[in-house]
């Protein structure tokens, strides 16, 4: 089935034009004949490469020098401003601090660190997994990071968060792979790691056996959470993981079921003018997801070549990013600012606290993660934008690469970073650029298996 949203390309195409002439117009903080200097050189100078190696190494430094020190784990947030007012300054994020740990992959093959440094980080990182909380091998949604305890991300979240699970192994499984075949530390801390990914439960997490994975297990509340994670959204590793577990795996029919929703999942819809591929939303009540959804669970898993028979996930994944880019192009809404390279939408800090931006539910607030890491789908746009922020926004720029939101419609931006926003901007340009971090997740023979056990094909 598909239903078309009408929106007529015409009009983006006007839009368009228009926008190229206009450029986004939101406040500068430079005249034009200003630069903005960097050790000697100039934002307006660098090439391509030479902006990417730099928005790379700002974001790596998040989970690099922004660590929390004890753990070694990603801080969920770092506010510049030094307001928190939620008094979390050292709660650590479970799959925030899986993004980190690729991130820190590519902090070695781009020179920003040593292999050495980074594998002293990583055995950090593993042995305080190991001692962490967990609750049948999964671990929580957040962690207080000098004591490894559970820090409840709602009253009755307090146990198992298998979605922030499978994010942190995507990590781990990568890292493993990368250090397998090396030094005698190495291959100890690929060992230790793929201990902790046979420790996961993951078929405990379908409540006794029934068909489909649930996000939440707690000792104190059971299953109250009561979310049963039915696709399309960011949650298709995690079932690919349940599916190549080694020890808990899940069956074909759970993923048919829980993710694929007997096939119903097939059904998406007509919107710019684009195949949205899925159905982003039971019943088609909105028509596309926030934009972390193509990126999340492509940290690693490769989505060119990927298909199943339920769909194409390179088409999925280009489609969204496209239909976001179209979208602020066309800009319905008329908000200040919107243009070919100033774009993207997601889930992020916003005027109104966090909030999922998409096209139907678009607060005029840009969210430069949703571009930035959308690179291998949409490389000229995100550069476009890349280049915009860097050249023209320097003051929404800070020590992390760019801030989480901002909204000129609205005159608003706060200093402030999120960890599962900073993190796919490395690991997304990097697969751009070399693929490193979908070539070393899929050696894992694991992932292939399950892959295979859940009828995808892969050519990439």
């Amino acid at each position: 089935m598909r239903v078309v949203f009408e929106f007529s390309l015409s009009l983006v195409f006007v839009v368009v034009i228009a926008s190229l002439v206009a450029g986004c117009n939101g406040p500068k903080t430079l005249e034009k004949e200003e630069v903005i200097s960097l050790d000697d050189t100039t934002v307006t100078s660098l090439s391509d490469e030479e902006l990417m190696d730099l928005v790379q190494k700002e974001t790596f430094n998040y989970f690099w020098e922004g660590a929390e020190p004890i753990s070694g784990m990603a801080r969920e947030r770092i506010h510049m401003d030094g307001i928190y007012p939620s008094n979390d300054r050292d709660v650590v994020t479970t799959g925030g601090s899986g993004f980190g740990l690729m991130a820190i992959l590519v902090g070695i093959e781009r020179g920003f660190i040593s292999r050495e440094e980074a594998l002293e980080r990583y055995e950090r990182v593993v042995d305080y997994l190991a001692k962490a909380d967990r609750f049948h091998g999964a671990w929580p949604h957040w962690l207080h990071g000098p004591t490894g305890k559970t820090q409840p991300f709602s009253p009755k979240d307090d146990g198992g968060d298998l979605v922030e699970t499978a994010f942190l192994v995507q990590g781990l499984l990568t890292i493993k792979e990368y250090f397998e075949a090396g030094s005698e530390r190495e291959k100890q801390l690929a060992r230790n790691i793929q201990q902790l990914w046979e420790e996961v439960e993951w078929d405990w997490y379908t409540q006794n056996g029934q068909d489909g994975l649930y996000w939440h297990w707690s000792p104190n509340f059971g299953w109250d959470m009561d979310f049963f994670v039915r696709g399309y959204n960011e949650t298709l590793i995690m079932y690919v993981l349940a599916a190549s577990s080694p020890t808990h795996p899940i069956s074909k029919k759970a993923y048919d079921v829980g993710w694929a929703r007997n096939g119903d999942i097939s059904n998406g819809v007509i919107y710019y003018d684009l195949d949205t591929e899925l159905d982003h939303y039971p019943g088609n009540t909105s028509p596309v997801g926030p934009l972390f959804w193509a990126h999340y669970s492509h940290m690693g898993l490769p989505p060119k070549g990927l298909k199943d028979e339920y769909g194409d996930y390179w088409k999925l994944n280009t489609h969204h990013a496209q239909i976001h880019y179209r979208h602020c192009v066309a800009n319905p809404n008329n908000y200040e600012g919107y243009s070919g390279k100033c774009w993207g939408l997601t889930s992020s800090y916003s005027m109104k606290g966090y909030a999922g931006h998409r096209p139907d539910q678009d607060l005029g607030v840009i969210s430069p993660t949703a571009a930035l890491a959308s690179m291998p789908y949409t490389p000229k746009e995100s550069l476009a934008f890349l280049r915009f922020m860097y050249e023209e926004q320097d003051s929404l720029i800070g020590k992390y690469g760019p801030y989480d939101a901002f909204s000129f419609e609205h005159d608003w931006y706060l200093p402030r970073y999120l960890a599962i926003d900073q993190g796919p901007i490395p690991v997304m340009v990097e697969n751009y650029r070399t693929g490193l971090l979908w070539k070393w997740f899929m050696k894992n023979g694991d992932v292939q298996r399950g892959l295979t056990k859940l009828g995808f094909s892969y050519e990439p």
